[in-house]
């Protein structure tokens, strides 16, 4: 598992798909671009949260929707030839799938976009469900779909297939992906990719000249570099058994509530307005929304953004963590919910 203090410098390692990878907007000729020379280097919640997001999830699963998943992944296993970034893996099926859908980008960038939906900074929750505009972006348009193709076969699981196992990847996935702040809004942008910082020892380097990337970048940080400091040396089972016993209440809660996935969206998007972009030492004003593919459009939005030289420390980690743990408890009881759901 991805376990690095967030404040050593990342160590050097083959460049992969950011979680936001949507530099494959325009040209198909510039697929493969896109993933080598993504804005980020990092994945939403990376290894050890996305598992124990999963893991908090099935300790809440009832015995018929625990077998059902179970079988259906058991019987269409990962192809072994895939590269998987969590090298070490975690040997629990459904942690397994929890970070396959990053994996599996390589293989189908039309993928990408479906792990973030981009709510402008300045939406408001009468209009938000607008920008929810398929096929180029919206996460929770995805997991409903996902929730179909598993609907049709929920039945049967035994008689599961290849797609039905895809599905249920997805869904564990990307339901861990729209409780991320960073996943549900844009300030012309890219969801924070394109706002360079200073994340205590770490500067802001150019990634690629070509995109205007650079790293450390406001997206990043809260995929990865936040949830490295507060977790530091934990594993994945350490860290669900640590969400679960501050999160007594929201467990109660989320058994009950209806499967709200666009508000769950919404929710994101208020966090990243009032903390992830709030709580920045220079504020950022809301801009009129723009079409933009890359950190060099939106006028040169990231050479702007690097202008301002966000300074990030401790002030803005005590203040990011306060938010960062209950989106990752309501992920896995909220995941549960779902496949119970399915399999009642």
């Amino acid at each position: 598992m991805s376990n690095t203090p967030g404040g050593r410098p990342t160590p050097a390692r083959p460049p992969r798909p950011g979680a936001r990878s949507r530099i494959w907007l325009g040209l198909a000729g510039l697929l493969g671009l896109a993933f080598f020379f993504s804005p980020i280097d990092a994945r939403a919640w990376g290894c050890q949260c996305h598992q124990a997001i999963a893991l908090l999830a099935e300790k809440h699963l009832n015995p018929r929707a625990l077998a059902a998943v179970k079988q259906i992944l058991q019987s269409n296993p990962v192809d072994p030839s895939l590269d998987r970034y969590c090298k070490e893996g975690n040997s629990d099926p459904l942690a397994d799938a929890s970070t396959w859908s990053d994996d599996i980008r390589g293989r189908r960038p039309q993928t990408a976009p479906w792990h973030f939906v981009d709510i402008p900074d300045g939406a408001t929750f009468r209009d938000f469900r607008k920008y929810c505009p398929l096929p180029e972006s919206c996460v929770w348009q995805v997991i409903q779909d996902q929730l179909a193709v598993l609907g049709r076969t929920a039945g049967s699981p035994a008689t599961s297939t290849d797609q039905d196992a895809d599905a249920l990847r997805y869904l564990i996935h990307f339901v861990g992906d729209i409780h991320q702040p960073m996943h549900a809004i844009s300030n012309n942008d890219l969801g924070g990719n394109c706002v360079p910082v200073n994340y205590f020892d770490q500067t802001p380097h150019l990634r690629n000249p070509q995109l205007q990337s650079y790293a450390p970048n406001l997206h990043g940080v809260w995929d990865v570099e936040l949830i490295s400091r507060m977790f530091a040396g934990k594993s994945a089972e350490q860290v669900a058994a640590e969400l679960e016993r501050e999160s007594s209440s929201d467990k109660v809660k989320s058994k009950n509530a209806p499967l709200d996935i666009p508000g769950w969206a919404w929710s994101s998007h208020l966090q990243a307005v009032r903390v992830a972009y709030g709580k920045l030492p220079v504020r950022i004003p809301a801009e009129a929304p723009l079409p933009v593919k890359s950190c060099a459009d939106a006028n040169q939005v990231g050479e702007r953004r690097l202008a301002l030289h966000e300074q990030l420390a401790q002030p803005y980690q005590k203040a990011a963590a306060v938010v960062v743990r209950r989106p990752l408890a309501l992920a896995g009881y909220r995941l549960a919910a779902i496949l119970n759901a399915l399999w009642p």
